[in-house]
């Protein structure tokens, strides 16, 4: 009894699979046709095929692929921006972005804006980022440097200009800041030292806010913001 129920199991399976079989090949068969395959495959990225002149015949476009990471390319403007473009999407995301100022010769010069440009750690992205990419896609860059926009000079007046911002707030909380000193004028790094007395002379928010409106003020990159 066990082997004849076997045996029929069997049977209906056979007879199942060879009904599939067939109901796919009719399928195939009927797509093949509604689609217009034929044996032979043309490629509409063929160059070899005839332009379209209404005897059936398809017509292809042309297009031109990014270089492979592997291969260099030539320093052009466009080369650079193609580079840079890769990295925008990092500099966007921090509320900045990056343009090129200029190519004399080997030297590439970029302008980084928004938050970018005033970010204590422009250097850092400058050399470690934008300069390593650029100089591995494109041999011939022989250094990147930062191009600074115009900014005030760095002196009283321009810092007391932005003190005085903040002034009202300060005051009242019975507060007052003021300037203590300016060193390294010109240099990679100058510094401001601040004098600021008072309740809010204890919080770092408030010291923070205030270097940041100095550093978006004189747009220097290595601009440092001390406390006396």
């Amino acid at each position: 009894m066990k082997l004849y129920a076997l045996a029929t199991a069997l049977t209906t399976a056979e007879a199942f699979t060879s009904t599939y079989l067939a109901t796919i090949s009719s399928i195939n068969s009927r797509c093949a046709t509604k689609l217009g395959m034929t044996d032979e495959i043309i490629s509409p990225f063929d160059n070899n095929t005839e332009d379209d002149g209404g005897d059936g015949s398809v017509s292809t476009a042309t297009f031109t692929p990014l270089p492979s990471e592997d291969e260099p390319l030539d320093l052009t403007w466009e080369n650079v921006d193609l580079v840079l473009e890769e990295m925008r999407p990092y500099l966007i995301q921090d509320g900045g972005n990056v343009a090129i100022s200029e190519i004399d010769g080997p030297i590439v010069r970029l302008e980084l804006q928004g938050a970018c440009g005033t970010c204590p750690s422009s250097t850092q992205t400058m050399k470690m980022g934008l300069e390593r990419k650029l100089l591995e896609r494109i041999p011939e860059i022989q250094e990147v440097i930062q191009a600074m926009p115009e900014s005030p000079d760095l002196n009283n007046e321009q810092i007391n200009i932005v003190l005085d911002s903040v002034r009202p707030f300060l005051q009242v909380a019975g507060g007052t800041i003021d300037v203590d000193s300016i060193t390294g004028e010109g240099g990679v790094q100058p510094t401001v030292t601040l004098k600021m007395e008072g309740s809010a002379a204890s919080l770092n928010s408030v010291k923070l806010e205030i270097a940041q409106r100095l550093q978006r003020h004189f747009m220097i990159s290595g601009l440092r913001v001390e406390w006396a």
